[in-house]
Formats: structure tokens, C-alpha cells, sequence
């Protein structure tokens, strides 16, 4: 999917200048840099992380490391990372969920997402697979639909946690067609799809990363897609779209530090991440993976963020989601 087709978020970046470095970033050679993940190994948010730690250990000569703190919705490792020195040796592989919608979600969230976070990169869009079991006697948007109007509440609907992407698709979803699931939360995506293999939930709109093996395999059937047009890695699955017109979803995943990091430091790590998604190889294997490559400034992601705060505030309205 060419970025054109992309919501109209993406286009609405602001396209700041970067900022001059005032001095190179350097960090010790005898310590690690951790990357903190909020949710369980193998989800869309791992992943992600894990390429973009690979990435950045040979471009900035530093071991970057994947720590998976999981639990709260990510808010787990979102609050050890706002509590960590602000020395460019904590960062936080972010998502829409973790550092927009909790904001909103819980009532007593122990830090503040904008306010203790210097964004660093927004990394890649992602769109969601609306798949379902089996077992399930639908092949289409429609048909199930049909059967969610039939059943209310009787199909459940697995996602990674109370908002992740997940859940706001599924919200969105019932907005627009005013069918009614049950919707079950788990500690990450991973083990949503593995109850979804199971049979244990009946559907999920799961991120393409975390899905599309098990489409592959036939453990899983793709009804649908939640970008604005088909993508060009699975254009036998149809657009959400093209059954429910203006359903669109999208979510995102992005590095953040904690506030008061330096702003060198910022510079370097948003250069080597915008640096590390231009390259044909990596594009194509993140469009495999179901993403959107971007990289995009500090200033950009920081502009992206308060938007997505905002944004994603009326879908937990929607929801009547509230955590404490």
C-alpha cells in the first residue's frame, strides 16, 4: 500500500525541519541500551521493537536490548520507562494503546503520556485482519455481520488488552454496523491469536504481523482488512470497506524516552530509526509484515501524538471502556 492510500493522519504530519545537532549523542560501550515492550513476546508490539533494536545496535555501535514488561495494558513498562533516567538508555517501543488511548482509559494512570515521554520516532502504521475461527459459518464482512446481528453478544471477540488496536477496531466496528460482541482481553496479541487457533474466542481484528501465518496456514480465515484499500500483500482479502463504506482503522507503533532525555540523544535516535525504514529491503519486509513504514522526526511524532490523544479519546467515549 503506497502512503498516499494511507489515513489522512499520516498526511497531516507537519513537515518540520530537524532540529541541528548541538553535539554528537555517545553512549558507554560497557552498558546496554533496553527497549522496554509492554506486552508478551511475539505480539505486533514486540516484533516491531525487535527489528528496530536490531537495527539500531550497528548503527549506533550499542547492544539495544528487548525487555518485555507486560501487564496493565502496557502501562507496566510505560511507567517504568517514565521512571527511568532520562540518560538515552531507557526507551519504549509505544503504541496507539500505551500512548494515546490509556491516557483516557485508566482513571489514576501513574504518569502522564505526552508530559513524562519525549516522542522519538513514529515507526510504522498498521492495519488490522479482521479473522475469525473455522468454526465460524461466515466467509465474509457481511455474513458475519449478519450472524453478529443475529447472536448479540454471542461471539466473542479476542484483542490484546483493553486499547490495543485490537479492541478500538472491534469498537469502531460496532459502531458503524451496530452489531454487539463480547469482547476478551488478554496480556498481548500473542496469546489472543492462540485462543482464537483454539477456538477458545471466535474472532479477532488482530494486526496483520500477529495474523497472517496463521491465515497462511489455514488456522485462521481473513474476512477483511481494515486499511482504506486493499493491500498488495493480500489482495484476495477485501477491505472492511468495501461491505461497512467509511470504516477505516488504523493504528501505529513509535519509540519514546523518557522527558528530559537529551535532545542530541532524540536527534540521533530519530535519525538512525528514520535512517534504518528507508531502505527498498526493509520497506518490503515491513509491508509483509502488514505495516506502513514511516520514521519520522521528533518534532512530527510529537505533532502525531497530541492528535492521536485526542482522536482516540472519543473511541473510548465510544466504548464506555474505563479502567482504574
Amino acid at each position: 500500500m503506497q502512503r498516499r492510500a494511507l489515513l489522512p493522519m499520516l498526511a497531516a504530519l507537519p513537515l518540520a525541519a530537524r532540529a541541528q545537532p548541538a553535539a554528537p549523542a555517545v553512549w558507554s560501550p560497557d552498558r546496554s541500551i533496553r527497549m522496554l515492550v509492554g506486552f508478551a513476546p511475539g505480539g505486533s508490539t514486540d516484533t516491531t521493537a525487535r527489528v528496530v533494536a536490531q537495527a539500531l545496535t550497528p548503527a549506533l555501535g550499542q547492544s539495544v536490548l528487548v525487555e518485555n514488561r507486560t501487564g496493565a495494558g502496557g502501562n507496566v513498562a510505560s511507567e517504568a520507562a517514565a521512571r527511568s533516567a532520562p540518560d538515552g538508555y531507557t526507551l519504549v517501543m509505544g503504541a496507539m494503546g500505551t500512548h494515546a488511548v490509556n491516557q483516557t482509559l485508566y482513571r489514576n494512570l501513574p504518569f502522564h503520556v505526552a508530559r513524562d515521554f519525549a516522542p522519538v520516532s513514529l515507526v510504522v502504521l498498521s492495519a488490522c485482519l479482521l479473522v475469525v475461527h473455522p468454526s465460524v459459518p461466515v466467509r465474509s464482512v457481511a455474513e458475519l455481520i449478519a450472524l453478529a446481528k443475529s447472536r448479540p453478544g454471542g461471539l466473542n471477540a479476542g484483542t490484546g488488552g483493553a486499547g490495543t488496536s485490537q479492541h478500538f477496531a472491534a469498537v469502531l466496528f460496532e459502531k458503524e454496523t451496530g452489531v454487539r460482541f463480547t469482547q476478551i482481553h488478554y496480556r498481548g496479541g500473542a496469546p489472543a491469536m492462540a485462543d482464537l487457533v483454539s477456538g477458545r474466542v471466535d474472532l479477532i481484528f488482530a494486526p496483520v504481523v500477529e495474523s497472517i501465518n496463521q491465515v497462511r496456514a489455514g488456522q485462521v480465515r481473513a474476512i477483511g482488512i481494515t486499511w482504506p484499500e486493499r493491500s498488495a500483500e493480500l489482495p484476495e482479502v477485501p477491505t472492511v470497506a468495501e461491505t461497512v463504506p467509511g470504516y477505516a482503522f488504523q493504528s501505529w507503533l513509535g519509540v519514546f524516552a523518557p522527558a528530559g532525555t537529551p535532545a542530541p540523544v532524540i536527534t540521533r535516535l530519530s535519525e538512525e530509526i528514520a535512517a534504518a525504514m528507508k531502505p527498498p529491503e526493509m520497506r518490503t519486509r515491513m509491508r509483509q509484515l502488514g505495516y506502513e513504514p514511516v520514521g519520522s522526526t521528533a518534532e512530527e511524532f510529537a505533532s502525531f501524538q497530541a492528535a492521536e490523544i485526542a482522536r482516540t479519546a472519543e473511541l473510548v467515549r465510544l466504548s464506555g471502556a474505563s479502567v482504574e
